[in-house]
């Protein structure tokens, strides 16, 4: 591999395009969790030069954002000649592949890359991803999929360059931005019958005699499938609230909101066996609400304090119905959070910097913030050097 951060101002240029399209990290996250390719890229490639624009790289590849590869080492350059993607399963064993000197020369099995343009027709780079183990790739309906990720790239890169060029041109902007989000709801809701089918499939499996591996291969299948259904979830939870719908609730009286609570604090036990989460839950009030969406809103709530807390403090859980007020607060301990950052909390696709911060959408706290409005509740958060502490209240209806 030969990396080269020398740039030149029209390259710094197109870089700095692909940054300022704030849908890119997403895409590259939809794109590897869709293929199951650790390493994602978009590349701007010429008749001179490949350099990596955005990277998502957990394989440890060692690229990022400004690096370059020799041209024609790249599979990219052949998508640039040619005009169309390259797809490959298995490149060892692939018939056209398994003598090439790329996928020996960067160790990949599993290769995909797809063109990127600009609104004038002119070829930007790729949409590109590997790994270094097997996957399956090249089917149409994976294609058909990536080929609308890298499409709505391509629709992206001219509406970046012109934002503030005029009035119209913003105008413009909002009006692509709609069309992505609206882009994004319809990806969200075609993969939800995919992973129905991988889901079903799994239990199926699991119902029937299995040796140890299997069963621990196909448990973790099932685990993925759940883990990608709430990321979808969440996609679609994120682009009804933009989109000025809101998102929906299904309000009823119940006085189950109790055990609710309860089982999400069982699960999260569960997925984070060497935490400690102490919990005080006293609702004995009828609650008009969604019991669904409250359980959504404390889970991302007890889940960011599990993931950004101090490992060896325990989260505590305090929801109690008194006073006609709903007040839940989860409050975990570790270093204080920044003035500056506390107003960002709540935006989309921003997850702060904690090293053990899963590969999620950064969505949580942004869709708990629109459960609490939707409600008519308001979601709060305050932190000092000895605690973070998040506070949901919602008036009780009499």
């Amino acid at each position: 591999m030969t990396l080269n951060q020398d740039m030149s101002t029209p390259l710094a240029a197109d870089i700095a395009a692909i940054a300022a399209i704030g849908a890119v990290p997403t895409i590259l996250q939809l794109m590897s969790r869709i293929t199951g390719l650790r390493f994602a890229c978009v590349a701007r490639v010429t008749s001179e030069s490949w350099t990596a624009c955005a990277v998502l790289d957990q394989i440890d590849f060692g690229m990022k954002a400004g690096d370059q590869l020799q041209l024609d080492t790249t599979l990219c350059n052949e998508v640039r000649i040619g005009g169309g993607a390259i797809a490959i399963d298995h490149a060892s064993v692939d018939p056209h592949f398994s003598g090439h000197i790329t996928p020996r020369l960067y160790g990949f099995e599993s290769y995909v890359s797809l063109p990127l343009y600009r609104a004038n027709g002119d070829y930007f780079g790729t949409l590109c991803a590997l790994d270094p183990k097997p996957a399956k790739v090249a089917d149409p309906h994976t294609l058909g999929t990536l080929t609308l990720l890298a499409d709505l790239i391509s629709q992206q890169l001219e509406g970046e360059s012109r934002w503030g060029a005029s009035e119209a041109a913003l105008l413009d902007a909002r009006a692509t931005a709609e069309l992505r989000e609206q882009f994004i709801a319809v990806l969200g809701h075609d993969l939800r019958t995919p992973l129905g089918s991988i889901i079903g499939g799994t239990d199926i499996l699991l119902r029937k005699p299995l040796d140890e591996q299997t069963r621990f291969t196909v448990e973790r299948m099932r685990r993925s499938g759940y883990r990608i259904a709430a990321l979808v979830d969440d996609v679609l939870d994120f682009a009804r609230g933009r989109m000025g719908g809101g998102i929906p609730l299904n309000l009823k009286a119940t006085d189950a909101l109790a055990a609710d609570f309860e089982h999400v604090v069982a699960e999260l036990r569960g997925a984070f066996p060497l935490r400690a989460i102490d919990s005080l839950i006293d609702i004995q009030a009828i609650i008009f609400c969604d019991r669904v969406r409250l359980a959504q809103l404390l889970s991302n709530l007890l889940t960011n304090a599990l993931v950004h807390g101090a490992p060896e403090r325990p989260v505590t859980l305090t929801a109690l119905a008194a006073d006609d007020v709903l007040r839940v607060e989860i409050s975990n301990g570790g270093a204080a959070i920044a003035p500056e950052l506390i107003a960002r909390l709540f935006q989309p696709y921003w997850r702060g910097a904690a090293e053990n911060a899963p590969a999620g959408l950064g969505l949580g706290l942004y869709i708990a913030a629109e459960i609490a409005r939707c409600h008519g509740g308001a979601l709060a958060v305050s932190s000092n050097d000895a605690l973070t502490t998040f506070r949901f209240t919602l008036p009780l209806k009499t």
